[in-house]
């Protein structure tokens, strides 16, 4: 039955995405004379991306600490990265930050042409020209008062397991002197493993956002103090 179910659900997936890219379409022409930003997109994407959350009945999801992510200004946010909904349940944030995702989904129709539209950070891992772009993206998106968003793992866990941090989002943050959230999402490997697309039973999802962290002279000591922040909140009960 769960085969049968997770069949059915990336099919509607499918079919309605359509329906929610013309939307996205038109929110950016209407937009786009006035918000710089596109912060009334993104918040169209989140509302587009929590749907498919808040209709999957088996899923739950809690999300906590989200006022700690501010409305205005620019700050680093780090998440771990242990499965594909991953992404589905951090735009439940509701708060107006900018993606950093590989290059590969970017080309995907529609949630990929979104991404352009909204103005996202595509990298391509392993390159160190594509990294080179992407800091710099990141950058202009930071002097103008965006948050983003990033995976330092760098990819998504294959044991569970927290896996070592990347420098790139904490150099960042200590370049422009803004601080890092770290955000521990519990509980989305169990609902969709790295391997293969059938969905698992029911699973209670909670995106927790920690306390920021300031930012130092050291990007190593704000990696680390972001690592042992998501680390514990990850071992908690």
């Amino acid at each position: 039955m769960l085969r049968v179910f997770s069949v059915a659900y990336w099919a509607f997936i499918g079919i309605t995405c359509v329906v929610f890219f013309a939307g996205a379409v038109v929110v950016w022409l209407v937009t786009l004379p006035f918000d710089r930003r596109r912060t009334v997109l993104h918040l169209y994407s989140s509302a587009w991306a929590s749907f498919y959350v808040y209709v999957n009945p088996l899923w739950r999801l809690e999300v906590t600490g989200r006022n700690r992510i501010p409305w205005r200004g620019p700050a680093v946010l780090v998440a771990n990265h242990a499965s594909l909904i991953d992404i589905l349940v951090l735009f439940a944030l509701f708060r107006p930050f900018k993606w950093v995702s590989k290059q590969e989904i970017f080309r995907v129709p529609l949630i990929g042409w979104n991404m352009r539209l909204n103005d996202y950070v595509p990298l391509v891992r392993g390159r160190a020209e594509s990294v080179r772009r992407m800091m710099a993206h990141c950058d202009r998106l930071l002097e103008a008062g965006s948050p983003v968003m990033l995976f330092p793992e760098g990819r998504r866990t294959s044991d569970g397991e927290l896996q070592p941090f990347k420098d790139g989002a904490f150099e960042l943050a200590v370049r422009h002197q803004v601080p890092v959230i770290p955000i521990a999402v519990h509980g989305t490997r169990r609902a969709l493993p790295r391997h293969g697309l059938v969905l698992r039973d029911r699973v209670d999802v909670h995106v927790e956002v920690l306390p920021p962290i300031e930012p130092h002279d050291d990007a190593a000591t704000v990696k680390e103090l972001a690592r042992t922040s998501i680390a514990g909140a990850l071992a908690a009960p």
